[in-house]
């Protein structure tokens, strides 16, 4: 799976498309198999049978590797400004969320939830301090986190599911 979804870029960028320099795509395969996939892999392992944890977990790895993705390939949600340091607060939450509830459906829903809340603070704080991020608009800036919010939300709520079958 990670290979054809690098052929995507690879092809785009073989026909001038789309530019990606080969670190890049260095970066996209660690960040898919090592991050994503392996995690996958073994956090979904835990609940095989429970197919709403094991599509929670998706979800969830899913808006970490695309915030990841976005902060190190474009150069930073919020621009070139160390306030982009704060998305690491923001997995940080979602890690010790996870470590606390020791992957268990229950508490990762009350994990994911507190994720979606810092989410949705950064971009708040990043008003408060006054970053250069919002030369393209606040509504664009505070769109583009409300989306990785609500993933995170959904996430949660399919935590809390399975957690409604795993009783």
């Amino acid at each position: 799976g990670t290979g054809f979804i690098l052929l995507i870029p690879v092809v785009l960028t073989l026909l001038a498309i789309w530019h990606w320099r080969p670190g890049a795509l260095v970066l996209a395969f660690v960040l898919l198999f090592g991050g994503a996939g392996l995690t996958y892999g073994l956090v979904a392992k835990k609940m095989m049978s429970n197919k709403a944890y094991r599509f929670a977990v998706g979800v969830a790895l899913a808006a970490v590797f695309i915030l990841v993705w976005m902060n190190a390939a474009v150069g930073g949600i919020l621009g070139d400004d160390p306030a982009n340091m704060m998305y690491f607060g923001v997995l940080l939450v979602g890690f010790m969320g996870a470590v606390l509830a020791r992957l268990e459906p229950q508490g990762m829903s009350r994990a994911l939830f507190a994720t979606a809340f810092a989410m949705v603070l950064v971009p708040a704080i990043a008003l408060i301090i006054g970053t250069p991020a919002f030369a393209n608009g606040v509504v664009a800036v505070f769109g583009l986190h409300s989306f990785f919010a609500v993933l995170f939300v959904v996430s949660a709520f399919l935590f809390r599911r399975a957690s409604a079958h795993h009783l």
